[in-house]
């Protein structure tokens, strides 16, 4: 993560697929959601209605979906009622959640319709784009879907979705799936049907609604790849979206099966740089024309794997979306440029964490944030969950990292994972205990920081050196030296390290980390 007085209508309905719900203590897993939106050019008041099936997973008297009422300022959804089976229910409206008095028995399927309406507080961004055109896009993550969907508003909860739009006939409709349907309808409207069948969490549910130009640069194994770009960008959006054919497939090659049936990738008003909404990537208008579009794209479109399809089950796993998304990036740029980009993109990225590390100081798994998880869009999620798959990847060698990337991804797509989860896949699949590297590098806050000293002896021809961990906590690794052009590696674990190498003549030059393989800071200095 990077006018005309004619209404607009969203539908959108849900297949019942067999959903496991991970959201803990939850009374229920939702199993199909049914949104049917009514927006005009006019202003930006809407008109819902959400037909939404429920399984119980225990028995229970009331339940609640997230739905943000309206403040003070008017900005608010509002629930006029609420029915099963065309028979009013109780429900009570708190400020961002809607109480249901509805008995049900554990295993139970129930199908309940709201009808609401009001001026989205968020999560709907109404507005018009960079050359004065009205627009509609949604902007869920992390848990802002509930400010105009009603929802269980948790990365945990997935379910396969529907949308079927019915806009005025200017607009362009994208919204997550395949387009399955399009027919005109009188008084100058266009209904759209999109189905997506693969389980996804509201934070990546979306529809967009503008004026677009649209382009097919390819079908790479089979899934077609679209660029939805405003008008007035079509000639440079057109060729600047275009890489997404050589993202896509290089990634389904080296992670797995694509779990969606086409990418599009969407110009949009996000206020991130990109969101990945499954199979309908957003990037910020200003995307195109700008200089960092393909690495922009890498990233979101590795989202599709990790963060969409294998989601995290808590935000304070966050890493195992972002940080695999950064890594992701710059293995295809690896890939595409060679080790050298790798290597210039992870110093930047050490040196970002080192720098954020001296402003905030907690783990890559960060629990103390709680409700506002913009806080984790930080250089531990990113850059340093980047990072520690890098280390990941050296220290099981290329083989086994790309085995136990795919087996973790086979395993939770569809699903959603902890970073123990993955620790015990990449376990399973290298024969090795990783619990020591996962607890210092992702559950330990800072970094290693050593203080290295030499001497050389030029009766005995040795280089005597001495490598001290100054930080409170230990960290077990590997210390890599280049010393006079000639490498070494030292296992680091005690506070001092001491060793000796055979050398003809005093070094000329100590080089720490050539490779670029650690995260860490490093201070040399010769007695």
């Amino acid at each position: 993560m990077r006018k005309i007085s004619l209404s607009l209508l969203v539908i959108a309905t849900l297949s019942c697929l067999s959903v496991k719900a991970q959201v803990v203590g939850s009374a229920i897993d939702v199993q199909h959601y049914a949104y049917a939106l009514q927006v005009n050019d006019e202003n930006d008041n809407i008109k819902g209605e959400a037909t939404i099936d429920i399984k119980f997973l225990k028995d229970a008297n009331t339940f609640h979906l997230d739905l943000v009422k309206p403040n003070a300022a008017g900005k608010g959804m509002l629930v006029s009622s609420v029915k099963e089976k065309g028979k009013d229910v109780h429900f009570v409206q708190d400020a961002d959640v809607i109480n249901i008095d509805a008995p049900a028995k554990a295993n139970s399927l129930h199908s309940y319709v709201i009808t609401y309406s009001g001026i989205p507080a968020d999560g709907l961004i109404i507005s018009k784009n960079k050359f004065g055109q009205r627009t509609f896009f949604g902007d869920n993550w992390p848990n802002r879907a509930h400010n105009w969907l009603p929802c269980v508003d948790d990365p945990a909860d997935k379910a396969s979705l529907e949308f079927t739009v019915t806009a005025p006939a200017h607009y362009q409709v994208i919204a997550n799936g395949l387009k399955i349907k399009e027919e005109a309808l009188p008084n100058n409207l266009r209904s759209t049907h999109y189905k997506e069948t693969a389980l996804l969490a509201p934070k990546i549910f979306v529809i967009g609604v503008a004026e677009f130009a649209i382009d097919n640069p390819g079908t790479p194994d089979g899934i077609p790849i679209y660029s939805y770009v405003f008008p007035e960008n079509k000639e440079r959006g057109f060729k600047d979206y275009a890489v997404a054919k050589d993202i896509l497939p290089f990634y389904i090659s080296k992670f797995g099966p694509y779990a969606y049936k086409k990418l599009a990738n969407v110009q949009s008003k996000t206020r991130f740089g990109g969101l990945e909404n499954a199979s309908a990537i957003f990037y910020n208008e200003t995307s195109v024309g700008s200089r960092g579009v393909e690495e922009l794209m890498a990233h979101e479109i590795a989202h599709q794997w990790f963060g969409d399809a294998a989601s995290e089950k808590t935000f304070a796993n966050l890493w195992l979306s972002e940080g695999f998304a950064t890594y992701m990036t710059n293995y295809y740029l690896e890939s595409k440029y060679g080790v050298d980009t790798l290597k210039k993109r992870l110093i930047k990225d050490r040196t970002t964490v080192l720098n954020f590390e001296r402003r905030r100081m907690t783990p890559v798994v960060d629990t103390t944030v709680k409700g506002d998880y913009m806080a984790l869009l930080n250089a531990n999620s990113y850059q340093k969950g980047g990072w520690v798959l890098h280390m990941m990847r050296r220290k099981l060698g290329d083989d086994v990292f790309w085995k136990g990337i795919r087996t973790y991804y086979a395993k939770y797509i569809n699903g959603n994972a902890n970073t123990d989860d993955l620790r015990k896949v990449m376990e399973q699949v290298s024969g090795q205990s990783l619990e020591i590297f996962f607890k210092q590098w992702l559950l330990t806050a800072g970094h290693p920081q050593l203080a290295i000293n030499w001497k050389y002896d030029a009766d005995k021809k040795m280089v005597h050196l001495t490598i001290e961990q100054t930080q409170k906590d230990l960290f077990e690794m590997p210390v890599e030296l280049s010393i006079n052009g000639q490498k070494h590696t030292v296992p680091v674990k005690a506070k001092s390290t001491t060793v000796e190498f055979a050398a003809d003549a005093k070094p000329t030059s100590i080089v720490t980390d050539p490779d670029v393989n650690l995260l860490a800071s490093f201070t040399v200095t010769n007695n």
